[in-house]
Formats: C-alpha cells, sequence, structure tokens
C-alpha cells in the first residue's frame, strides 16, 4: 500500500534519511565466513544494482538533467498512489527548477506498480508512459497521468482514460501507441523495474534513492516536502 511513512533509520543532514538496504552494500571484508569468490560475486551484484538505478528504463525515457550531477536522485512510483501524485503536484516542479535544470541534480523515474489488482491498472500506466515514449513524449506523459490522478484503484486508469491522455499530449501516431499496448511490449520492463525495487527492500511509495557520488547510497521513504529534499542535496554540496 502507498504510503507517507517517514524512515527508518538514521539522521542525515537534520532529515530522517535511511541508508539503503543490504543489497546494495558489499560484505565487510572482517567476515570470516566470506570467501574471495563471494566477495567479487557480491560486488558485482552491487555495480549490477547501481547501474540499474542510474540507467533509464528504455532510451526514449531519459533522466532529466546533467549526467555529470554530483546527486542522482530515482524515484520508485506508482501512478495510482496518492502520495506519489502529491509530491509530483506539490514538489517536482519546484525540484527540477532549483537543482534540476541548474545542473545540480540528475532525476529519474522508475515504476514500482505495488497498486496493482486484477486489472493491472498501475503497470498498464506505466506501460503506455513507454508507448508515448516511443515517440518522444515520455515525460508530458509521465506529467499528465499524475495530474490527472483520481484516486487508488477507483476506476480512472482505463485503456480509453491512457489514450486520451496520449492524446492530450500530442502523439501523433495513435494507431502506434495503441498498438504498442496491445502487443504487451513494455510489460517486460516494468516488471524489471519492479523487481528491482522489491531486490533493494522497498516496499512503499513513493521511495526516492539518492545516489550521491562518494557517498553511500541513501534511502527517502514516502512525500516528504520540498525542504527534505533541500537539506539533502545541499548537503551533498556542502561535503
Amino acid at each position: 500500500m502507498a504510503s507517507k511513512i517517514v524512515i527508518i533509520a538514521s539522521i542525515v543532514v537534520g532529515v530522517a534519511v535511511a541508508s539503503i538496504t543490504a543489497a546494495l552494500m558489499v560484505p565487510s571484508q572482517e567476515a570470516p565466513a566470506t570467501t574471495t569468490n563471494e566477495k567479487s560475486a557480491a560486488t558485482q551484484s552491487v555495480e549490477q544494482i547501481t547501474t540499474q538505478l542510474l540507467s533509464p528504463s528504455i532510451v526514449g525515457a531519459p533522466a532529466l538533467g546533467s549526467d555529470n550531477a554530483k546527486v542522482t536522485i530515482v524515484e520508485f512510483g506508482d501512478y495510482q498512489c496518492t502520495w506519489c501524485h502529491r509530491w509530483h503536484e506539490g514538489t517536482k516542479d519546484t525540484l527540477v527548477a532549483d537543482y534540476v535544470n541548474t545542473g545540480k541534480v540528475r532525476f529519474l523515474f522508475k515504476d514500482f506498480p505495488i497498486n496493482d489488482l486484477s486489472d493491472r491498472a498501475s503497470s498498464l500506466a506505466a506501460e503506455a508512459s513507454y508507448c508515448a515514449a516511443d515517440q518522444g513524449k515520455y515525460w508530458q506523459y509521465h506529467d499528465k497521468v499524475y495530474s490527472s490522478w483520481q484516486g487508488e484503484n477507483t476506476g480512472w486508469v482505463t485503456r480509453t482514460s491512457l489514450e486520451q491522455f496520449a492524446k492530450d499530449v500530442d502523439v501523433r501516431d495513435m494507431p502506434a501507441f495503441s498498438g504498442c499496448l496491445d502487443s504487451g511490449k513494455y510489460t517486460s520492463v516494468v516488471k524489471d523495474n519492479y523487481d528491482l525495487a522489491r531486490s533493494i527492500g522497498l516496499d512503499a511509495t513513493p521511495s526516492f534513492i539518492f545516489l550521491i557520488q562518494g557517498e553511500t547510497p541513501q534511502l527517502l521513504r514516502g512525500a516528504h516536502p520540498y525542504s527534505t529534499f533541500e537539506k539533502v542535496i545541499n548537503g551533498a554540496y556542502a561535503s
């Protein structure tokens, strides 16, 4: 269930921020039961997960901001999630204006459709965003879905509404968009993002992973206000 849950662990730069789960941590070299081969495999796993976090889900859904930014923020969200919607409407644009557009932060979104029921509405919305991305409209579509939010599992995410959102953001080739959805072209991409979130211990949306150059990855869990992001980012640049 999506929720606004304040963080589970340590305090960093004055706000609640937890170190990301052990899935991203290389075992201690002092651990007597850990062999060299095991350490190598663990290191490789960490590198693979980090690469997945830093990489756009598809080429057509690029990160926002500079590739040279010291701070990368990866949001894991669900298009039906109440708190994801509130964060999107209340914080995202200011964060983008102040930090992404100024080259200080690189921002990515990855799907974590934890509100899915039998209709797979959250996953279908995520797949639709990538179908829009095929025509260069990923972020426009992403923003349109969140701004059109009408609750969790209330029936507003339908094939008809997803196609209307595409028209609203000027997706030109609607037969191609519809064919993309029909074919399940991006079903595996959405599932891979979901599996990635689970593999690093995420259990709520929105969840934000801060990948700061030279520092341990950090997890911010919940729809925290702009001031929280400001403190974490400014702290990264002050260190």
